[in-house]
Protein backbone atom coordinates (compact mmCIF):
# COMPACT_ATOMS: atom_id res chain seq x y z
CA UNK A 1 0.00 0.00 0.00
CA UNK A 2 1.15 3.28 -0.90
CA UNK A 3 2.16 5.71 1.85
CA UNK A 4 -0.64 8.82 1.37
CA UNK A 5 2.05 11.31 3.57
CA UNK A 6 5.26 10.42 3.13
CA UNK A 7 6.61 13.07 4.43
CA UNK A 8 5.13 12.68 7.74
CA UNK A 9 6.28 9.36 8.44
CA UNK A 10 10.02 10.65 7.50
CA UNK A 11 9.50 13.39 10.69
CA UNK A 12 8.22 11.02 13.34
CA UNK A 13 10.34 8.40 12.99
CA UNK A 14 13.75 10.56 13.92
CA UNK A 15 11.72 12.03 17.24
CA UNK A 16 10.97 8.58 18.35
CA UNK A 17 14.05 7.41 17.82
CA UNK A 18 15.33 10.66 19.81
CA UNK A 19 13.31 10.20 22.68
CA UNK A 20 13.75 6.36 23.32
CA UNK A 21 17.91 7.31 22.60
CA UNK A 22 17.05 10.35 25.75
CA UNK A 23 15.40 7.41 27.69
CA UNK A 24 18.17 4.95 27.33
CA UNK A 25 21.21 6.92 27.57
CA UNK A 26 20.10 9.93 29.81
CA UNK A 27 20.76 10.13 33.53
CA UNK A 28 18.16 8.75 35.32
CA UNK A 29 17.16 11.53 37.77
CA UNK A 30 13.97 11.95 36.63
CA UNK A 31 12.43 9.34 39.43
CA UNK A 32 14.85 10.20 42.29
CA UNK A 33 13.51 12.09 45.13
CA UNK A 34 15.98 14.74 46.89
CA UNK A 35 16.36 14.13 50.16
CA UNK A 36 18.92 16.79 51.16
CA UNK A 37 17.75 19.76 53.58
CA UNK A 38 16.50 19.91 57.54
CA UNK A 39 14.18 17.45 58.52
CA UNK A 40 12.26 17.09 61.88
CA UNK A 41 11.20 14.03 63.45
CA UNK A 42 7.72 13.42 63.85
CA UNK A 43 6.55 10.89 66.50
CA UNK A 44 3.91 9.34 64.86
CA UNK A 45 4.96 6.01 65.79
CA UNK A 46 6.43 4.51 69.11
CA UNK A 47 5.58 8.15 70.78
CA UNK A 48 5.90 6.98 74.02
CA UNK A 49 9.07 4.57 73.31
CA UNK A 50 10.99 7.23 71.62
CA UNK A 51 10.18 10.68 73.83
CA UNK A 52 9.95 9.96 77.18
CA UNK A 53 11.78 6.16 76.74
CA UNK A 54 10.09 2.97 77.32
CA UNK A 55 9.61 0.91 80.65
CA UNK A 56 11.72 -1.18 81.94
CA UNK A 57 10.59 -5.19 81.07
CA UNK A 58 8.88 -3.68 78.13
CA UNK A 59 9.86 -5.94 75.24
CA UNK A 60 6.76 -5.32 73.49
CA UNK A 61 7.19 -5.54 69.64
CA UNK A 62 10.10 -6.84 69.57
CA UNK A 63 10.93 -10.27 68.55
CA UNK A 64 13.91 -11.22 70.48
CA UNK A 65 15.59 -14.37 71.54
CA UNK A 66 17.00 -15.61 74.82
CA UNK A 67 20.40 -14.11 74.46
CA UNK A 68 18.54 -10.94 74.00
CA UNK A 69 16.59 -11.00 76.37
CA UNK A 70 18.75 -12.38 78.88
CA UNK A 71 20.78 -9.46 78.34
CA UNK A 72 17.55 -6.79 78.47
CA UNK A 73 17.03 -8.31 81.49
CA UNK A 74 20.52 -7.93 83.04
CA UNK A 75 20.07 -4.08 82.28
CA UNK A 76 20.08 -1.26 84.95
CA UNK A 77 19.44 2.11 84.02
CA UNK A 78 22.18 3.71 86.59
CA UNK A 79 24.70 2.28 84.25
CA UNK A 80 24.24 5.30 82.06
CA UNK A 81 25.49 7.46 85.53
CA UNK A 82 28.08 5.35 86.82
CA UNK A 83 29.78 3.62 83.52
CA UNK A 84 31.49 6.92 82.46
CA UNK A 85 31.91 5.71 78.67
CA UNK A 86 28.24 5.59 78.24
CA UNK A 87 27.65 9.48 79.42
CA UNK A 88 28.00 10.85 75.92
CA UNK A 89 28.00 7.39 74.03
CA UNK A 90 26.04 8.29 70.60
CA UNK A 91 22.70 6.16 69.32
CA UNK A 92 24.24 3.11 67.13
CA UNK A 93 22.90 4.08 63.58
CA UNK A 94 19.90 2.15 63.29
CA UNK A 95 18.32 3.85 66.85
CA UNK A 96 19.70 6.92 65.68
CA UNK A 97 16.95 7.74 63.20
CA UNK A 98 14.02 7.15 66.42
CA UNK A 99 15.97 9.30 68.76
CA UNK A 100 15.68 13.06 69.58
CA UNK A 101 16.48 15.81 67.60
CA UNK A 102 16.08 17.39 63.83
CA UNK A 103 18.60 15.86 60.86
CA UNK A 104 20.26 17.54 57.99
CA UNK A 105 21.17 15.75 54.76
CA UNK A 106 23.67 17.57 52.15
CA UNK A 107 24.49 15.67 48.41
CA UNK A 108 28.07 14.90 47.82
CA UNK A 109 29.40 15.20 44.34
CA UNK A 110 31.41 13.36 42.15
CA UNK A 111 34.21 15.90 40.83
CA UNK A 112 34.72 13.85 37.60
CA UNK A 113 30.65 13.77 36.50
CA UNK A 114 28.74 16.02 39.36
CA UNK A 115 26.84 13.48 39.84
CA UNK A 116 25.21 12.91 43.90
CA UNK A 117 27.41 9.93 44.78
CA UNK A 118 26.96 9.81 48.42
CA UNK A 119 24.50 11.82 50.96
CA UNK A 120 26.18 12.78 54.26
CA UNK A 121 24.09 13.46 57.03
CA UNK A 122 24.38 15.23 60.96
CA UNK A 123 21.99 14.30 64.02
CA UNK A 124 21.76 17.51 66.30
CA UNK A 125 21.31 14.46 69.16
CA UNK A 126 25.57 13.52 69.83
CA UNK A 127 26.60 15.37 66.88
CA UNK A 128 26.36 11.96 64.82
CA UNK A 129 27.22 11.87 61.24
CA UNK A 130 26.34 9.31 58.94
CA UNK A 131 27.88 8.83 55.24
CA UNK A 132 25.63 6.60 52.73
CA UNK A 133 27.39 6.02 49.10
CA UNK A 134 25.52 5.77 45.80
CA UNK A 135 28.66 5.01 44.16
CA UNK A 136 28.45 1.58 43.69
CA UNK A 137 30.97 0.94 45.90
CA UNK A 138 31.20 -2.77 48.19
CA UNK A 139 31.00 -3.05 51.89
CA UNK A 140 34.33 -3.80 52.97
CA UNK A 141 35.39 -7.06 55.37
CA UNK A 142 34.10 -8.07 58.62
CA UNK A 143 36.97 -7.37 60.20
CA UNK A 144 36.97 -3.81 59.23
CA UNK A 145 36.51 -1.44 62.02
CA UNK A 146 32.88 -0.58 63.37
CA UNK A 147 31.77 2.40 64.08
CA UNK A 148 28.38 3.85 65.37
CA UNK A 149 26.59 5.15 62.58
CA UNK A 150 27.94 1.87 60.31
CA UNK A 151 28.87 1.48 56.76
CA UNK A 152 26.07 2.44 54.25
CA UNK A 153 25.73 2.25 50.54
CA UNK A 154 22.43 2.80 48.61
CA UNK A 155 20.76 1.92 45.38
CA UNK A 156 17.76 3.59 43.68
CA UNK A 157 14.63 1.15 42.85
CA UNK A 158 12.35 3.93 41.15
CA UNK A 159 11.70 7.14 43.34
CA UNK A 160 12.32 4.74 46.57
CA UNK A 161 16.37 5.03 48.28
CA UNK A 162 17.07 1.42 49.58
CA UNK A 163 20.28 1.43 52.18
CA UNK A 164 22.17 -1.10 53.40
CA UNK A 165 24.19 -0.78 56.40
CA UNK A 166 26.78 -2.81 58.79
CA UNK A 167 30.02 -2.59 60.81
CA UNK A 168 27.97 -0.87 63.71
CA UNK A 169 29.27 -1.19 66.94
CA UNK A 170 27.18 -2.87 69.28
CA UNK A 171 24.34 -0.70 70.68
CA UNK A 172 20.61 -0.54 71.72
CA UNK A 173 17.41 -1.26 69.99
CA UNK A 174 15.33 0.13 72.43
CA UNK A 175 16.31 2.10 75.28
CA UNK A 176 15.58 0.26 78.17
CA UNK A 177 18.84 -2.06 77.27
CA UNK A 178 17.64 -4.17 74.72
CA UNK A 179 20.57 -5.05 73.08
CA UNK A 180 22.17 -5.11 69.86
CA UNK A 181 25.45 -6.38 68.38
CA UNK A 182 28.43 -5.66 65.76
CA UNK A 183 26.44 -8.70 63.50
CA UNK A 184 23.45 -6.15 63.09
CA UNK A 185 22.77 -5.20 59.25
CA UNK A 186 20.11 -2.69 58.99
CA UNK A 187 18.11 -2.29 55.37
CA UNK A 188 16.16 1.20 54.76
CA UNK A 189 13.62 2.10 52.30
CA UNK A 190 13.45 5.86 51.81
CA UNK A 191 10.52 7.71 49.73
CA UNK A 192 9.63 11.56 50.07
CA UNK A 193 5.91 12.30 49.47
CA UNK A 194 6.06 16.29 49.03
CA UNK A 195 7.32 17.90 52.97
CA UNK A 196 7.30 14.20 54.46
CA UNK A 197 10.55 11.56 54.52
CA UNK A 198 9.45 7.90 55.79
CA UNK A 199 11.97 5.69 56.59
CA UNK A 200 10.97 2.02 56.48
CA UNK A 201 13.42 0.27 58.12
CA UNK A 202 14.33 -3.79 58.45
CA UNK A 203 16.88 -4.86 61.31
CA UNK A 204 18.53 -8.22 61.13
CA UNK A 205 20.53 -9.00 64.27
CA UNK A 206 21.24 -12.98 64.51
CA UNK A 207 23.05 -12.77 68.30
CA UNK A 208 19.76 -11.20 69.79
CA UNK A 209 16.71 -11.28 67.27
CA UNK A 210 14.82 -14.17 66.37
CA UNK A 211 13.63 -12.27 63.51
CA UNK A 212 13.63 -9.35 61.71
CA UNK A 213 12.31 -6.12 62.93
CA UNK A 214 10.61 -4.16 61.19
CA UNK A 215 9.98 -0.36 62.13
CA UNK A 216 8.93 3.22 60.36
CA UNK A 217 9.63 6.78 61.10
CA UNK A 218 8.24 10.22 59.53
CA UNK A 219 9.80 13.29 59.02
CA UNK A 220 8.81 16.51 57.83
CA UNK A 221 10.75 18.97 55.94
CA UNK A 222 11.69 21.82 57.97
CA UNK A 223 13.81 24.71 56.00
CA UNK A 224 14.02 26.69 58.79
CA UNK A 225 15.51 24.29 61.65
CA UNK A 226 19.15 23.80 62.61
CA UNK A 227 20.25 21.25 63.51
CA UNK A 228 22.73 22.31 66.09
CA UNK A 229 25.10 21.44 68.46
CA UNK A 230 25.30 18.97 71.54
CA UNK A 231 27.37 19.56 74.09
CA UNK A 232 28.36 16.68 76.58
CA UNK A 233 31.39 16.37 79.42
CA UNK A 234 31.99 13.16 80.45
CA UNK A 235 32.09 13.27 84.44
CA UNK A 236 31.47 10.85 87.12
CA UNK A 237 28.59 11.92 88.43
CA UNK A 238 28.08 8.86 91.39
CA UNK A 239 30.69 7.78 93.72
CA UNK A 240 31.52 3.71 92.86
CA UNK A 241 34.11 2.15 92.96
CA UNK A 242 36.87 1.63 90.13
CA UNK A 243 35.51 -0.55 87.05
CA UNK A 244 31.78 -0.71 88.93
CA UNK A 245 28.90 -1.81 86.55
CA UNK A 246 25.64 -1.51 87.47
CA UNK A 247 23.49 -4.78 86.45
CA UNK A 248 20.94 -7.41 87.60
CA UNK A 249 21.85 -11.18 88.09
CA UNK A 250 19.30 -13.47 86.37
CA UNK A 251 16.12 -13.71 88.15
CA UNK A 252 17.18 -10.95 90.07
CA UNK A 253 15.31 -7.74 88.29
CA UNK A 254 12.88 -6.33 90.57
CA UNK A 255 11.54 -3.89 87.91
CA UNK A 256 10.43 -6.10 85.19
CA UNK A 257 7.10 -6.45 86.90
CA UNK A 258 6.12 -2.95 86.87
CA UNK A 259 5.60 -2.33 83.79
CA UNK A 260 3.02 -5.33 83.17
CA UNK A 261 1.42 -4.47 86.74
CA UNK A 262 1.02 -1.20 85.26
CA UNK A 263 -0.81 -1.48 82.33
CA UNK A 264 -2.66 -5.08 83.83
CA UNK A 265 -0.69 -6.66 81.11
CA UNK A 266 -0.01 -10.51 81.62
CA UNK A 267 3.75 -10.69 82.39
CA UNK A 268 4.86 -13.10 79.19
CA UNK A 269 3.32 -11.01 76.71
CA UNK A 270 5.72 -8.51 77.72
CA UNK A 271 8.98 -10.24 77.28
CA UNK A 272 8.79 -9.81 73.59
CA UNK A 273 9.56 -12.32 70.62
CA UNK A 274 8.01 -13.69 67.52
CA UNK A 275 4.81 -15.18 68.85
CA UNK A 276 3.86 -12.03 70.69
CA UNK A 277 4.10 -9.95 67.85
CA UNK A 278 0.76 -11.61 65.33
CA UNK A 279 -2.45 -11.54 66.63
CA UNK A 280 -2.98 -15.10 66.64
CA UNK A 281 -1.02 -14.88 70.32
CA UNK A 282 -4.29 -13.07 72.08
CA UNK A 283 -6.02 -16.65 71.53
CA UNK A 284 -3.26 -18.26 74.14
CA UNK A 285 -3.59 -15.60 76.18
CA UNK A 286 -6.79 -16.06 76.61
CA UNK A 287 -9.83 -13.83 78.66
CA UNK A 288 -7.98 -10.17 78.94
CA UNK A 289 -8.99 -7.48 81.18
CA UNK A 290 -7.48 -4.25 80.16
CA UNK A 291 -7.83 -1.38 82.63
CA UNK A 292 -10.76 0.47 83.07
CA UNK A 293 -8.81 3.57 82.67
CA UNK A 294 -5.62 5.44 81.53
CA UNK A 295 -2.94 5.94 84.40
CA UNK A 296 0.31 6.61 82.86
CA UNK A 297 1.09 8.52 79.83
CA UNK A 298 -2.67 8.87 78.31
CA UNK A 299 -1.97 11.81 75.48
CA UNK A 300 1.16 11.28 74.97
CA UNK A 301 1.76 12.85 71.04
CA UNK A 302 4.36 15.30 71.85
CA UNK A 303 7.25 16.47 73.77
CA UNK A 304 5.30 18.17 75.91
CA UNK A 305 2.68 15.77 76.58
CA UNK A 306 4.90 13.13 77.66
CA UNK A 307 6.91 15.10 80.28
CA UNK A 308 4.53 13.65 82.89
CA UNK A 309 3.66 9.79 83.10
CA UNK A 310 0.39 10.69 85.12
CA UNK A 311 -2.79 12.22 83.20
CA UNK A 312 -3.87 15.68 84.83
CA UNK A 313 -5.85 15.45 88.02
CA UNK A 314 -8.98 15.79 86.29
CA UNK A 315 -8.84 12.96 84.00
CA UNK A 316 -7.57 10.72 86.40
Amino acid sequence: MRCINPCRSRTVSPLILLLLLMILTGNPVFAQADFSGQWAPLYHEDTIERLPGPELGDYTGLPLNEAGRMRADSWDADRISVVQEYQCRPHVGHYALRGLGPMRIWNEYDPATQRVSAYRMYWAAYESQRTIYLDGRPHPPDYVAHTFQGFSTGVWEGNMLTITTTHFKPGYTRRNGVPSSAKAKLTEHWVRHGDYLTITSVLEDPAFLAEPLVRSQNWFFDPGQRAGLFPCEYLPEVPQPQGAVPHHLPDTNPHLKEFPGWYALPFEATRGGPETLYPEYRLKLGKYTPLLRCERFCDCMSFADCLSPFPPRGQR
